[in-house]
């Protein structure tokens, strides 16, 4: 059908796939779609037209949503959107439904990267329906209700996403019965509601329940002023939620537990995430009634309301129940806050016999409220952790290998006191340094490198064109190096520690 249609546009001379379709601003649906000179005009059109293996180039302009529901990839020939640079906006609803920017419904192998949807009526990029959608790269930001909404969407990849204020409700939302989504290295900031949020739902059919997920390296803040929690479960099973930094929210922390979702949130893995709550917060870890089986170990705990503090649990949850080699602000609960416990009533019940009451901010980060790397060696969570972790976890929130001394850090930084980029060693094939203010990279073509300061912001990023290169970096203070694949997967990462 789409050869049909492109000879009527293009002649029989384009009739053949061409693989790599174009959009522009100046662009007419009527051309041939085959280079930026020959543009089509709408990404509804680039989505109408593409099939597996097909990627759609939409290049930097302001454009109304699509919606990709008639072709489907595969695994080796996914069909990719994507935004070519900086400023590809979605500015108005997918004509499919009025209200999200970008639809992706009934399909399988797709990938949404590069596009900036704000201000949509309900949702920025959303999913359903569909299996083996990646989302990527995408800057979500004052949609009505969702940055990011997912529902029966499996084995979704929500990954390096900025998803911030929402007005009702979430940044990212996973929702219905949908097993093994990973999502990781998302920033989710002053949504009204939930960071990130997982709900089987059991009323929208199903079995209720999301097995599997994996939850890491995100970074949550100032989320919660109308409830929530920076990442919120319900139903969820199995879960691996790891090196996710949340600071500065107003609801709860973490929370488990069971309302729409099909069973209680059982068997999940809590491990090595700092979660310093606001004042007027709840608690940092929160596990309701029948939720069985989890483990919380390695993380920083710290609770800044005047009652509220790091644990709270339903005695019907303790069955299975494991804590340990924390961080906490003495007020734990081990009966749904019925009973405030300090460490020391906590631990006779045989709960955190490794862990200790958390100091001063100011001794434990480089800056508290911005940077939560570890001050120094001395720090209190350096080398105070569990290697019981290691199953999961074999590296930090910058990618640094974890342990980098005689055992794992707690929380989710692992402290690196040196001077330099360290050598990645074969994971890059080459090696990483600083060179005074210039970074040096000395490694086989990778695809690109991107350099961001510590609030995130990108300072530089480059082609990796194989050998040794030199970048001078313009930063002023510590920042992070990322190194990826043509194909946008993270090779590696480094945090630039002192460009002096």
């Amino acid at each position: 059908m789409r050869t049909l249609i492109a000879s009527a546009s293009i002649g029989m001379g384009a009739m053949l796939h061409a693989g790599t379709w174009h959009v522009s601003a100046t662009g007419s649906d009527a051309a041939s779609g085959l280079s930026i000179a020959t543009a089509w005009a709408t990404p509804q059109h680039g989505a109408d037209m593409a099939l597996a293996g097909d990627t759609v180039l939409v290049h930097p302009g302001n454009y109304q949503g699509f919606a990709a529901m008639d072709h489907s990839g595969t695994s080796t020939a996914p069909i990719v959107f994507l935004g070519v640079g900086p400023g590809v906006n979605i500015t108005s609803p997918c004509s499919y439904n009025g209200l999200d920017g970008i639809n992706v419904e009934g399909v399988e192998w797709v990938v949404v990267q590069g596009f900036t949807v704000n201000g949509m009526p309900r949702t920025g990029i959303r999913t359903a329906l569909s299996d083996h959608v990646s989302i990527r790269y995408n800057h979500c930001a004052d949609n009505y209700k969702w940055g990011i909404l997912t529902g029966f969407a499996e084995h979704v990849l929500i990954e390096h996403n900025v998803c911030m204020g929402s007005v009702d409700e979430h940044g990212i939302y996973v929702s219905n019965s949908a097993d093994d989504p990973i999502i990781r290295f998302n920033r989710c900031a002053d949504n009204n509601a939930n960071g990130i949020h997982m709900n089987g739902d059991e009323s929208m059919g199903g079995d209720g329940t999301i097995s599997n997920a994996q939850v890491y390296g995100n970074i949550i803040h100032g989320n919660g002023v109308g409830g929530g929690s920076g990442i919120n479960c319900d139903g969820v099973l199995n879960a691996m939620l790891y090196n996710n930094l949340l600071y500065d929210n107003h609801a709860s922390g973490l929370s488990l537990y069971q309302i729409d979702g099909g069973a209680p949130s059982t068997g999940n893995k809590v491990y090595n995430n700092t979660i310093i709550n606001a004042g007027d917060a709840r608690w940092c870890v929160n596990i309701a009634e029948g939720c069985t089986g989890n483990r919380v170990l390695n993380n920083i705990l710290i609770n800044q309301h005047a009652w509220r503090g790091s644990i709270v649990i339903a005695a019907s949850a303790l069955t299975g129940f494991v804590s340990d080699h924390n961080l906490v602000t003495a007020r734990l609960s081990p009966d749904g806050d019925a009973t405030i416990l300090d460490l020391a009533g906590w631990q006779a019940l045989g709960y955190d016999a490794n862990s200790a009451v958390v100091g001063p901010q100011t001794a434990l980060f480089v800056d508290p409220g911005t940077d939560f790397h570890p001050l120094s060696a001395a720090a209190q969570q350096v080398d105070a952790g569990t290697d019981a972790v290691s199953d999961v976890l074999t590296d930090d929130l910058d990618g640094s290998p974890r342990p980098q001394g005689g055992t794992f850090d707690i929380g989710c930084y692992e402290g690196l006191f040196a001077t330099a980029l360290q050598d990645r060693g074969t994971e890059v094939g080459g090696m990483l340094r600083a060179e005074g203010r210039v970074l040096v990279l000395d490694a086989p073509e990778a695809g690109r490198i991107s350099v961001l300061d510590l609030s995130g912001r990108s300072v530089l990023t480059a082609v990796v064109s194989g050998g040794v290169q030199r970048m001078p970096v313009p930063l002023s203070g510590p920042g992070l190096v990322c190194l990826y694949t043509g194909s946008g997967e993270r090779l590696a990462a480094r945090r630039l520690l002192f460009l002096e």
